[in-house]
Protein backbone atom coordinates (compact mmCIF):
# COMPACT_ATOMS: atom_id res chain seq x y z
CA UNK A 1 0.00 0.00 0.00
CA UNK A 2 1.27 3.46 -0.92
CA UNK A 3 2.13 6.15 1.54
CA UNK A 4 -0.73 8.22 0.10
CA UNK A 5 -3.32 5.59 1.14
CA UNK A 6 -1.80 5.20 4.63
CA UNK A 7 -2.26 8.90 5.26
CA UNK A 8 -5.94 8.64 4.34
CA UNK A 9 -6.63 5.59 6.61
CA UNK A 10 -4.87 6.78 9.73
CA UNK A 11 -7.22 9.66 10.49
CA UNK A 12 -10.26 7.37 10.03
CA UNK A 13 -8.81 4.76 12.49
CA UNK A 14 -8.09 7.45 15.00
CA UNK A 15 -11.68 8.66 14.77
CA UNK A 16 -13.01 5.13 15.41
CA UNK A 17 -10.79 4.70 18.47
CA UNK A 18 -11.88 8.06 19.88
CA UNK A 19 -15.54 7.17 19.23
CA UNK A 20 -15.50 3.88 21.22
CA UNK A 21 -12.69 4.62 23.66
CA UNK A 22 -14.90 5.50 26.65
CA UNK A 23 -17.13 2.45 26.20
CA UNK A 24 -14.18 0.09 25.91
CA UNK A 25 -12.55 1.60 29.00
CA UNK A 26 -15.78 1.32 31.05
CA UNK A 27 -16.34 -2.28 29.96
CA UNK A 28 -12.76 -3.20 30.84
CA UNK A 29 -12.99 -1.62 34.30
CA UNK A 30 -16.32 -3.35 34.90
CA UNK A 31 -14.84 -6.71 33.93
CA UNK A 32 -11.94 -6.20 36.33
CA UNK A 33 -14.34 -5.33 39.17
CA UNK A 34 -16.50 -8.40 38.53
CA UNK A 35 -13.47 -10.70 38.43
CA UNK A 36 -12.13 -9.14 41.66
CA UNK A 37 -15.41 -9.68 43.50
CA UNK A 38 -15.62 -13.29 42.29
CA UNK A 39 -12.03 -13.90 43.40
CA UNK A 40 -12.67 -12.47 46.87
CA UNK A 41 -15.87 -14.47 47.27
CA UNK A 42 -14.07 -17.61 46.18
CA UNK A 43 -11.27 -16.96 48.67
CA UNK A 44 -13.76 -16.30 51.46
CA UNK A 45 -15.60 -19.56 50.83
CA UNK A 46 -12.32 -21.44 50.65
CA UNK A 47 -11.24 -20.02 54.01
CA UNK A 48 -14.56 -20.94 55.60
CA UNK A 49 -14.26 -24.49 54.33
CA UNK A 50 -10.75 -24.77 55.74
CA UNK A 51 -11.92 -23.70 59.20
CA UNK A 52 -14.98 -25.92 59.36
CA UNK A 53 -13.53 -29.02 57.77
CA UNK A 54 -9.96 -29.07 59.03
CA UNK A 55 -9.41 -31.90 61.53
CA UNK A 56 -6.88 -29.73 63.34
CA UNK A 57 -9.50 -27.28 64.59
CA UNK A 58 -10.95 -27.66 68.10
CA UNK A 59 -14.72 -27.75 68.41
CA UNK A 60 -14.83 -26.61 72.06
CA UNK A 61 -16.05 -23.17 70.98
CA UNK A 62 -18.58 -24.57 68.51
CA UNK A 63 -22.28 -24.20 69.17
CA UNK A 64 -23.61 -27.50 70.47
CA UNK A 65 -20.22 -28.82 71.63
CA UNK A 66 -20.73 -31.85 73.87
CA UNK A 67 -18.80 -32.97 76.93
CA UNK A 68 -18.86 -36.61 78.04
CA UNK A 69 -21.28 -37.31 80.89
CA UNK A 70 -18.35 -38.42 83.03
CA UNK A 71 -16.63 -35.03 82.67
CA UNK A 72 -19.81 -33.32 83.83
CA UNK A 73 -19.98 -35.77 86.71
CA UNK A 74 -16.39 -34.94 87.65
CA UNK A 75 -17.11 -31.21 87.49
CA UNK A 76 -14.38 -30.29 85.01
CA UNK A 77 -14.29 -27.84 82.12
CA UNK A 78 -12.61 -28.14 78.73
CA UNK A 79 -10.18 -25.26 78.10
CA UNK A 80 -10.33 -22.96 75.11
CA UNK A 81 -7.28 -22.72 72.87
CA UNK A 82 -5.54 -19.44 73.63
CA UNK A 83 -2.41 -20.00 71.58
CA UNK A 84 -0.26 -20.52 74.67
CA UNK A 85 1.40 -23.86 75.36
CA UNK A 86 1.94 -25.37 78.79
CA UNK A 87 5.24 -26.93 79.80
CA UNK A 88 4.09 -30.34 78.61
CA UNK A 89 5.89 -33.19 76.90
CA UNK A 90 5.21 -36.64 75.48
CA UNK A 91 7.53 -39.27 76.96
CA UNK A 92 8.30 -42.63 75.40
CA UNK A 93 10.54 -45.40 76.67
CA UNK A 94 11.55 -47.47 73.64
CA UNK A 95 14.19 -49.67 72.06
CA UNK A 96 15.45 -49.37 68.50
CA UNK A 97 13.59 -52.57 67.67
CA UNK A 98 10.30 -50.90 68.71
CA UNK A 99 10.49 -48.36 65.90
CA UNK A 100 7.88 -49.66 63.48
CA UNK A 101 5.32 -50.32 66.19
CA UNK A 102 6.06 -46.95 67.73
CA UNK A 103 5.55 -44.94 64.54
CA UNK A 104 1.89 -45.93 64.56
CA UNK A 105 1.51 -44.68 68.13
CA UNK A 106 3.20 -41.39 67.26
CA UNK A 107 0.99 -40.96 64.22
CA UNK A 108 -2.14 -41.52 66.32
CA UNK A 109 -1.11 -38.94 68.93
CA UNK A 110 -0.03 -36.40 66.33
CA UNK A 111 -3.15 -36.79 64.16
CA UNK A 112 -5.63 -36.85 67.03
CA UNK A 113 -4.01 -34.21 69.24
CA UNK A 114 -0.53 -32.82 68.77
CA UNK A 115 -0.87 -31.47 65.23
CA UNK A 116 -2.61 -28.47 66.83
CA UNK A 117 -0.24 -27.91 69.75
CA UNK A 118 3.23 -29.12 68.67
CA UNK A 119 4.38 -30.31 72.09
CA UNK A 120 7.87 -31.79 72.38
CA UNK A 121 8.60 -35.50 72.52
CA UNK A 122 11.29 -37.14 74.65
CA UNK A 123 12.49 -40.63 73.73
CA UNK A 124 14.50 -42.63 76.26
CA UNK A 125 16.48 -45.85 75.82
CA UNK A 126 19.02 -47.83 77.83
CA UNK A 127 21.16 -47.92 74.66
CA UNK A 128 21.94 -45.21 72.07
CA UNK A 129 19.18 -44.67 69.52
CA UNK A 130 20.03 -45.61 65.95
CA UNK A 131 20.22 -42.98 63.23
CA UNK A 132 17.20 -44.60 61.59
CA UNK A 133 15.16 -44.33 64.79
CA UNK A 134 15.99 -40.65 65.14
CA UNK A 135 15.44 -39.88 61.47
CA UNK A 136 12.01 -41.54 61.30
CA UNK A 137 10.61 -40.34 64.63
CA UNK A 138 11.84 -36.75 64.28
CA UNK A 139 10.08 -36.56 60.92
CA UNK A 140 6.79 -37.60 62.52
CA UNK A 141 6.59 -35.38 65.60
CA UNK A 142 5.42 -31.79 65.25
CA UNK A 143 7.34 -30.47 68.26
CA UNK A 144 11.01 -30.94 69.11
CA UNK A 145 12.23 -34.54 69.27
CA UNK A 146 14.79 -35.23 72.00
CA UNK A 147 16.71 -38.46 72.58
CA UNK A 148 18.25 -39.55 75.86
CA UNK A 149 20.16 -42.49 77.32
CA UNK A 150 19.16 -43.90 80.70
CA UNK A 151 21.78 -43.83 83.45
CA UNK A 152 23.34 -47.24 83.95
CA UNK A 153 22.48 -47.35 87.66
CA UNK A 154 18.83 -46.66 86.76
CA UNK A 155 18.74 -49.75 84.54
CA UNK A 156 20.73 -52.35 86.45
CA UNK A 157 20.51 -54.54 89.53
CA UNK A 158 21.34 -52.45 92.65
CA UNK A 159 24.21 -53.46 94.90
CA UNK A 160 21.89 -54.37 97.79
CA UNK A 161 20.08 -57.08 95.83
CA UNK A 162 21.08 -60.69 96.53
CA UNK A 163 21.50 -61.91 92.95
CA UNK A 164 21.22 -65.60 93.89
CA UNK A 165 17.95 -64.97 95.71
CA UNK A 166 16.77 -62.87 92.78
CA UNK A 167 17.53 -65.60 90.23
CA UNK A 168 15.73 -68.21 92.34
CA UNK A 169 12.66 -66.01 92.76
CA UNK A 170 12.29 -65.07 89.12
CA UNK A 171 12.74 -68.66 87.93
CA UNK A 172 10.08 -69.73 90.38
CA UNK A 173 7.72 -67.07 89.01
CA UNK A 174 8.53 -68.19 85.48
CA UNK A 175 7.49 -71.76 86.29
CA UNK A 176 4.19 -70.43 87.61
CA UNK A 177 3.60 -68.73 84.22
CA UNK A 178 3.27 -65.31 85.86
CA UNK A 179 3.40 -62.63 83.10
CA UNK A 180 7.03 -61.46 82.75
CA UNK A 181 7.71 -63.41 85.93
CA UNK A 182 11.23 -64.42 84.93
CA UNK A 183 12.10 -61.33 82.88
CA UNK A 184 15.02 -59.16 83.96
CA UNK A 185 14.48 -56.33 81.39
CA UNK A 186 10.83 -56.03 82.42
CA UNK A 187 11.88 -55.49 86.02
CA UNK A 188 14.35 -52.81 84.95
CA UNK A 189 11.57 -51.11 83.00
CA UNK A 190 9.09 -51.18 85.92
CA UNK A 191 11.70 -49.86 88.33
CA UNK A 192 12.75 -47.09 85.94
CA UNK A 193 9.16 -46.03 85.19
CA UNK A 194 8.40 -46.08 88.92
CA UNK A 195 11.20 -43.93 90.20
CA UNK A 196 13.77 -42.65 87.75
CA UNK A 197 12.10 -41.42 84.59
CA UNK A 198 11.10 -38.18 86.33
CA UNK A 199 14.74 -37.54 87.22
CA UNK A 200 16.07 -37.66 83.66
CA UNK A 201 17.63 -34.32 82.76
CA UNK A 202 15.69 -34.06 79.47
CA UNK A 203 12.50 -33.64 81.50
CA UNK A 204 13.84 -30.87 83.74
CA UNK A 205 12.22 -28.03 81.78
CA UNK A 206 8.73 -29.56 81.79
CA UNK A 207 5.87 -29.61 84.29
CA UNK A 208 3.48 -32.08 82.65
CA UNK A 209 3.98 -35.42 80.91
CA UNK A 210 1.95 -37.76 78.75
CA UNK A 211 3.33 -41.28 78.66
CA UNK A 212 3.02 -42.77 75.18
CA UNK A 213 3.85 -46.46 74.81
CA UNK A 214 4.42 -48.49 71.67
CA UNK A 215 1.39 -50.33 70.29
CA UNK A 216 -1.19 -47.78 71.42
CA UNK A 217 -4.13 -46.53 69.39
CA UNK A 218 -6.06 -43.28 69.88
CA UNK A 219 -9.51 -43.63 68.33
CA UNK A 220 -10.93 -40.12 68.81
CA UNK A 221 -10.00 -36.49 68.20
CA UNK A 222 -8.98 -34.75 71.42
CA UNK A 223 -10.79 -31.42 71.24
CA UNK A 224 -8.70 -29.48 73.76
CA UNK A 225 -5.17 -29.02 75.06
CA UNK A 226 -4.86 -31.91 77.49
CA UNK A 227 -2.03 -30.29 79.47
CA UNK A 228 -3.95 -27.04 79.79
CA UNK A 229 -6.91 -29.14 80.95
CA UNK A 230 -4.82 -30.61 83.78
CA UNK A 231 -3.60 -27.20 84.90
CA UNK A 232 -6.97 -25.45 84.60
CA UNK A 233 -8.81 -28.15 86.56
CA UNK A 234 -6.05 -28.52 89.17
CA UNK A 235 -5.44 -32.18 88.31
CA UNK A 236 -2.17 -33.98 88.97
CA UNK A 237 -2.85 -37.46 87.66
CA UNK A 238 -5.03 -38.71 84.81
CA UNK A 239 -5.92 -42.19 83.55
CA UNK A 240 -8.27 -43.82 81.06
CA UNK A 241 -8.47 -47.47 82.19
CA UNK A 242 -8.17 -49.08 85.61
CA UNK A 243 -7.64 -52.79 86.12
CA UNK A 244 -6.72 -55.35 88.78
CA UNK A 245 -3.10 -56.37 89.31
CA UNK A 246 -1.84 -59.96 89.37
CA UNK A 247 -1.60 -60.61 93.10
CA UNK A 248 1.32 -63.00 92.65
CA UNK A 249 3.49 -60.15 91.34
CA UNK A 250 3.13 -57.92 94.41
CA UNK A 251 2.61 -60.13 97.50
CA UNK A 252 4.38 -57.74 99.91
CA UNK A 253 3.86 -54.36 98.20
CA UNK A 254 0.99 -53.30 100.43
CA UNK A 255 2.66 -54.37 103.66
CA UNK A 256 5.76 -52.43 102.62
CA UNK A 257 3.58 -49.42 101.82
CA UNK A 258 1.87 -49.55 105.22
CA UNK A 259 5.26 -49.58 106.94
CA UNK A 260 6.30 -46.50 104.96
CA UNK A 261 3.09 -44.62 105.79
CA UNK A 262 3.43 -45.52 109.47
CA UNK A 263 6.94 -44.04 109.48
CA UNK A 264 5.87 -41.00 107.42
CA UNK A 265 2.27 -40.12 108.36
CA UNK A 266 2.81 -36.53 107.18
CA UNK A 267 2.62 -37.68 103.56
CA UNK A 268 -0.85 -39.22 103.84
CA UNK A 269 -3.40 -36.80 102.37
CA UNK A 270 -6.44 -36.31 104.62
CA UNK A 271 -8.75 -36.33 101.59
CA UNK A 272 -7.14 -39.36 99.95
CA UNK A 273 -8.55 -42.04 97.65
CA UNK A 274 -8.05 -45.00 99.98
CA UNK A 275 -11.51 -46.37 99.12
CA UNK A 276 -10.35 -46.97 95.56
CA UNK A 277 -7.40 -49.18 96.49
CA UNK A 278 -8.74 -50.85 99.63
CA UNK A 279 -12.07 -52.40 100.58
CA UNK A 280 -11.32 -52.44 104.31
CA UNK A 281 -9.99 -48.96 105.13
CA UNK A 282 -6.40 -49.80 104.32
CA UNK A 283 -5.98 -53.18 105.97
CA UNK A 284 -5.47 -54.89 102.62
CA UNK A 285 -4.94 -53.88 98.99
CA UNK A 286 -7.75 -54.75 96.56
CA UNK A 287 -5.38 -54.82 93.53
CA UNK A 288 -7.09 -51.92 91.72
CA UNK A 289 -4.70 -49.66 89.84
CA UNK A 290 -4.61 -47.12 87.03
CA UNK A 291 -3.32 -48.63 83.79
CA UNK A 292 -0.16 -46.70 83.05
CA UNK A 293 -0.07 -47.42 79.31
CA UNK A 294 -2.11 -44.21 79.17
CA UNK A 295 -0.95 -41.80 81.85
CA UNK A 296 -0.95 -38.02 82.05
CA UNK A 297 0.33 -36.21 85.09
CA UNK A 298 2.25 -33.60 86.99
CA UNK A 299 6.00 -34.05 87.01
CA UNK A 300 6.09 -31.98 90.19
CA UNK A 301 4.06 -34.67 91.96
CA UNK A 302 6.53 -37.40 91.02
CA UNK A 303 9.42 -35.12 91.97
CA UNK A 304 7.83 -34.38 95.35
CA UNK A 305 9.36 -35.39 98.66
CA UNK A 306 6.48 -37.77 99.37
CA UNK A 307 6.79 -39.69 96.13
CA UNK A 308 10.58 -39.79 95.99
CA UNK A 309 10.87 -41.05 99.56
CA UNK A 310 8.14 -43.61 98.92
CA UNK A 311 9.89 -44.95 95.84
CA UNK A 312 13.29 -45.05 97.55
CA UNK A 313 11.74 -47.01 100.44
CA UNK A 314 10.19 -49.51 98.03
CA UNK A 315 13.40 -49.78 96.04
CA UNK A 316 15.51 -50.55 99.10
CA UNK A 317 13.09 -53.32 100.08
CA UNK A 318 14.02 -55.26 96.93
CA UNK A 319 10.46 -55.92 95.77
CA UNK A 320 11.09 -54.80 92.20
CA UNK A 321 13.45 -57.79 91.84
CA UNK A 322 12.52 -60.45 94.41
CA UNK A 323 8.91 -60.06 93.36
CA UNK A 324 7.79 -58.27 90.18
CA UNK A 325 6.35 -54.97 91.28
CA UNK A 326 4.91 -53.02 88.37
CA UNK A 327 4.99 -49.27 87.95
CA UNK A 328 1.18 -49.18 87.64
CA UNK A 329 0.34 -50.25 91.22
CA UNK A 330 3.20 -48.12 92.55
CA UNK A 331 1.94 -44.99 90.77
CA UNK A 332 -1.66 -45.75 91.70
CA UNK A 333 -1.04 -46.35 95.38
CA UNK A 334 1.08 -43.20 95.62
CA UNK A 335 -1.51 -41.04 93.84
CA UNK A 336 -4.34 -42.50 95.91
CA UNK A 337 -2.57 -41.89 99.22
CA UNK A 338 -0.55 -38.71 98.73
CA UNK A 339 -2.82 -36.64 96.46
CA UNK A 340 -6.14 -35.04 97.28
CA UNK A 341 -8.66 -37.30 95.54
CA UNK A 342 -9.97 -34.25 93.65
CA UNK A 343 -6.58 -34.07 91.88
CA UNK A 344 -7.11 -37.36 90.04
CA UNK A 345 -9.06 -37.50 86.78
CA UNK A 346 -10.69 -40.18 84.65
CA UNK A 347 -10.42 -39.32 80.93
CA UNK A 348 -13.35 -40.12 78.66
CA UNK A 349 -14.19 -39.32 75.05
CA UNK A 350 -10.68 -40.10 73.81
CA UNK A 351 -10.87 -43.74 72.76
CA UNK A 352 -7.77 -45.82 73.54
CA UNK A 353 -6.34 -49.27 72.97
CA UNK A 354 -3.27 -51.08 74.16
CA UNK A 355 -3.15 -54.86 73.97
CA UNK A 356 -5.39 -56.31 75.20
CA UNK A 357 -7.89 -53.67 76.39
CA UNK A 358 -9.97 -50.99 74.69
CA UNK A 359 -11.65 -47.84 75.93
CA UNK A 360 -14.39 -46.53 73.63
CA UNK A 361 -16.84 -43.74 74.59
CA UNK A 362 -20.25 -45.21 75.39
CA UNK A 363 -22.12 -42.08 74.22
CA UNK A 364 -22.84 -42.14 70.50
CA UNK A 365 -22.99 -38.33 70.22
CA UNK A 366 -19.50 -38.08 71.72
CA UNK A 367 -18.14 -40.72 69.33
CA UNK A 368 -19.60 -38.87 66.33
CA UNK A 369 -18.44 -35.43 67.47
CA UNK A 370 -14.90 -36.64 68.18
CA UNK A 371 -14.75 -38.71 64.98
CA UNK A 372 -14.07 -41.92 66.90
CA UNK A 373 -13.26 -45.08 64.99
CA UNK A 374 -13.52 -47.58 67.87
CA UNK A 375 -16.14 -50.31 68.15
CA UNK A 376 -18.34 -49.60 71.22
CA UNK A 377 -18.93 -53.29 71.92
CA UNK A 378 -15.21 -53.74 72.64
CA UNK A 379 -15.14 -51.16 75.43
CA UNK A 380 -14.12 -52.66 78.79
CA UNK A 381 -14.15 -49.47 80.86
CA UNK A 382 -17.28 -50.27 82.84
CA UNK A 383 -16.91 -54.04 83.15
CA UNK A 384 -17.62 -55.02 86.75
CA UNK A 385 -15.10 -57.85 87.02
CA UNK A 386 -11.34 -57.27 86.80
CA UNK A 387 -11.79 -53.60 85.84
CA UNK A 388 -12.02 -50.89 88.50
CA UNK A 389 -13.56 -47.76 86.94
CA UNK A 390 -16.86 -48.30 88.77
CA UNK A 391 -14.88 -48.64 91.99
CA UNK A 392 -13.15 -45.36 91.24
CA UNK A 393 -16.44 -43.53 90.64
CA UNK A 394 -17.83 -44.93 93.88
CA UNK A 395 -14.74 -43.84 95.84
CA UNK A 396 -15.00 -40.34 94.35
CA UNK A 397 -18.79 -40.26 94.84
CA UNK A 398 -19.32 -39.45 91.15
CA UNK A 399 -22.45 -40.35 89.20
CA UNK A 400 -22.11 -43.22 86.75
CA UNK A 401 -23.15 -42.66 83.13
CA UNK A 402 -26.76 -43.56 82.25
CA UNK A 403 -27.11 -47.24 81.51
CA UNK A 404 -24.18 -48.27 83.72
CA UNK A 405 -25.43 -50.13 86.77
CA UNK A 406 -23.76 -49.90 90.14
Amino acid sequence: MSAHHKKKLMPKSALLIRKYQKGIRASFIGLILVLSVLFLMSGSKSSEMTVTQSPSTSQVTSKGYLMPFTDKSQGVIHPLDDGKKEKGVMVTLARNSDLWNLVKSIRHVEDRFNNRYHYDWVFLNDEPFSDEFKRVTSALVSGKAKYGIIQKDHWSIPSWIDTNKFDDKRREMGKLAIPYGDSVPYRHMCRFQSGFIWRHHLLNEYEWFWRVDTDITLFCDIQYDIFKFMKLNKKKYGFILSVSEYEQTIPTLWETTKKFVKKNPKFLNKNNLMKFISNDDGETYNMCHFWTNFEIGSLDFFRSEAYREYFDYLDESGGFFYERWGDAPVHSIAASLFLNKSEIHFFDGLGFHHPDFTSCPIEQDIRLQNKCTCEPSKDVTWESSYFCTRKYFSAENYKLPPGIGK
